[in-house]
């Protein structure tokens, strides 16, 4: 059995993250973005607990997962945007369920209510995903943003903490 590490994100982990966040940019299905975030952007728009790395045996990065601030308004300081990417290597092992169950229990010890993520459709792992772990789909968003020229949809799903 391969065994991997969830681990606090350091600042020192930002080239693999970055790296990471890449690919998902490159395969279009995980991100609006067309280019990736410097370190000062990543640091500014997630908040700073929880933030997660999984660590191969090898020691390196494979895949983090974050929550990005949603609105700047205190009223909402306890909903996060759930972002969660893994290297294209390492899809299809269960590091996404992984990530995201201790992200869950992260943000519900850090004070989050509700986490939301926004899905393109096409993109069935993630949803499944998520649903599994207690998100629901409250929606769909049709031409809700761009990606280069062509508009995409996406699938809005949130999760209220039972805790709270």
């Amino acid at each position: 059995m391969i065994m991997y590490e969830i681990r606090s994100y350091q600042p020192a982990d930002f080239p693999q993250v970055s790296s990471i966040y890449a690919q998902g940019i490159e395969d279009g299905t995980a991100t609006f973005d067309q280019k990736t975030f410097d370190q000062n952007q990543f640091e500014t728009e997630f908040f700073d607990r929880p933030r997660l790395c999984v660590l191969s045996p090898e020691q390196q990065i494979v895949g983090w997962s974050a929550l990005k601030k949603v609105s700047t308004r205190e009223c909402f300081s306890g909903v996060g945007e759930v972002s969660i990417y893994l290297h294209r290597d390492f899809r299809g092992k269960g590091l996404g369920g992984l990530l995201l169950k201790k992200l869950i229990l992260m943000s519900e010890d850090s004070g989050f209510w509700t986490l939301q993520a926004g899905i393109f459709p096409e993109n069935i792992a993630s949803l499944t995903l998520h649903q599994k772990l207690g998100f629901r789909v409250v929606g769909h968003r049709e031409k809700i943003g761009k990606q280069g020229d062509h508009w995409r949809d996406i699938v809005l799903l949130e999760r209220p903490s039972p805790k709270f």
